[in-house]
């Protein structure tokens, strides 16, 4: 049986916790971390062993969080400023971010993943302050698809779920069985990406209610054959490679998901734990 691992991750900048949000292929992770310095929230890559902070430049000081990286490093995520929360691009090639607003967002956009397309997945808030998912596709001059239903997936699928005594648990389903995931010695694990390599990235409380990124190597290979899995009963969801469609089963009453497909749509990451 090959051995598991779990990979402990801690922006070197964060005081008060950080939180792994997306992995791609090449194991490049994206994410955000706090700090106590009245700053706030700032995004960053983890890459080759280093972290880089990623603050879009029209953004209020510490209102950036990063979501979704592809293939090409390309990185996703969204901000605060004047005239309130926009998605955003980053392009490693120039350092630039470019914003993203869906024209019906008149209460926000959110952008969450991003695949190897340059597919973006999100949400916005209309004028009536209702979510609705989104797929940004076609460059820079795209166009924006509202997703109200969900969408059909194939894959491995990662999220977190909450048992009887209102403990946060990770879990992985491959379409035949959930395998839980907690983090050795912590008190609270969420699962929140995977990549095609099976990599799985969140964050998890240890004992003294900090929390810490994770990087979870060696996760199950998923079988050749998936069933149809239906994403409507969980709150939130991430897509990064196939389809889905019927019931799954949940854990408890409040299950949150992510999923190995091409594309990822999510409400918005877990707010930070007080400090």
């Amino acid at each position: 049986m090959p051995v598991q691992t779990y990979t402990t991750l801690d922006d070197p900048s964060a005081t008060a916790g950080t939180f792994v949000q997306g992995i791609n292929s090449s194991g490049q992770i994206v994410g955000y971390y706090h700090d106590n310095q009245g700053s706030g929230l700032h995004g960053f890559l983890l890459s080759g062993g280093t972290y880089a902070t990623l603050d879009d430049t029209v953004a209020f000081f510490g209102t950036t969080l990063a979501s979704g990286i592809n293939a090409s490093g390309q990185i996703v995520g969204y901000y605060d400023n004047s005239t309130g929360r926009h998605g955003f691009l980053y392009n490693p090639n120039g350092a630039t971010y470019t914003p993203l607003d869906d024209p019906s967002g008149a209460n926000g956009t959110q952008a969450l993943g991003i695949n190897d397309l340059g597919q973006i997945v999100g949400n916005y808030a209309d004028s009536n302050h209702h979510p609705h998912g989104f797929l940004y596709s076609g460059g820079a001059s795209g166009t924006y698809t509202t997703i109200d239903d969900p969408s059909a997936l194939v894959g491995q699928i990662v999220g977190w779920y909450s048992d009887s005594a209102n403990h946060q648990h990770g879990f992985l389903y491959d379409g035949r069985t959930y395998t839980t995931l907690d983090v050795p010695f912590s008190i609270q694990t969420e699962a929140l990406g995977i990549n095609d390599r099976g990599q799985i990235v969140g964050y998890y409380l240890d004992t003294s209610v900090h929390a810490h990124g994770f990087l979870y190597s060696n996760a199950p290979t998923p079988p050749s054959t998936i069933p149809w899995v239906s994403m409507a009963p969980m709150q939130q969801a991430s897509t990064l490679q196939g389809r889905s469609s019927g019931n799954t089963p949940t854990p408890t009453a409040n299950t949150t998901a992510s999923s190995r497909l091409p594309c990822r749509t999510r409400r918005r990451p877990p707010a930070p734990p007080p400090t």
